[in-house]
């Protein structure tokens, strides 16, 4: 089986004015992968200053990591309520270049058929990029790239996206507050339709997930979970693991309900030891 990819910003993130911790769609995913023991590479790059910090969390997953450094890293803080967050922008990410694309990060590509595309704001891949990481591969993509516009300050959503960015995308995942921004609530059938890509996956938190292929939808429900959650980065680890098993030959619905209980193992608090 070939290897899949993730390709995409580390980021800063400050959770409940907690201590900073790394993020970013490539060490969520990561931690998916090497759960699913998938052989998986990991394409990613920060602030040059910050690599000594953000580096090692991800280098400890223990798969092969491709990595750059930049002028600057994207930083969030993040609030929660259940399983609904408020987000700021603390500070813009690079972006990654056609130049970039054609490049080191298409030297790390190499064997990889599927590759899940991470941005953290609508800034981090032009249509141009994505369509160089597309040549000969299959491309996932977060709708984080669609919805968060480059600015700093409060995380607010819009649809003021470039469409040719989806021209290249074969799976897009869509969280329900992005789909909201882009629909004004829960999407139809027509409206994934009119998007132009094959799959679309519709994230809805504890009450599961939508998956769009074949020109149908089917609700997948959620596994329960009883107690605490933390949900950062679980669509990125949904994103992968419904990749990993696409991978592997699952039909898209199969493919969503064992991501599903994958991002149910992960997301769950452990209950503190008694005594």
């Amino acid at each position: 089986m070939r290897p899949i990819a993730v390709v995409g910003n580390l980021a800063i993130d400050i959770v409940e004015g907690a201590p900073e911790r790394v993020g970013g769609g490539t060490f969520h995913a990561g931690r998916a992968l090497r759960l699913l023991h998938t052989p998986a590479r990991l394409v990613t790059k920060c602030a040059t200053a910050d690599r000594a910090r953000l580096l090692p969390p991800v280098a400890a997953l223990g798969l092969p990591v491709s990595s750059h450094g930049g002028d600057s890293t994207v930083t969030f803080g993040m609030h929660y309520d259940g399983d609904v967050r408020t987000m700021e922008v603390l500070a813009l990410g690079d972006p990654w270049t056609p130049e970039e694309a054609r490049g080191w990060v298409q030297d790390a590509l190499a064997r990889v058929e599927w590759v899940h595309v991470a941005p953290l704001l609508r800034s981090d891949f032009p249509a141009e990029t994505l369509r160089e990481l597309a040549r000969g591969r299959r491309l996932s993509y977060d709708a984080q790239g669609l919805v968060r516009p480059p600015r700093t300050g409060p995380l607010v959503l819009d649809d003021d996206y470039d469409p040719e960015v989806l021209r290249h995308v074969s799976v897009l995942k869509l969280a329900d507050d992005e789909a909201a921004a882009l629909f004004g609530g829960e999407p139809s059938r027509a409206d994934l339709e009119q998007l132009g890509v094959p799959e679309v996956l519709v994230t809805q938190g504890s009450r599961g997930v939508l998956v769009f292929a074949g020109g149908r939808i089917e609700h997948v429900p959620a596994r329960p979970l009883a107690g605490d959650v933390d949900p950062t980065g679980a669509g990125d680890a949904f994103s992968a693991a419904y990749l990993s098993a696409r991978n592997s030959g699952h039909a898209p619905v199969p493919s969503a309900r064992r991501a599903g209980a994958l991002v149910a193992g992960l997301i769950a608090v452990p209950e503190p030891d008694e005594g």
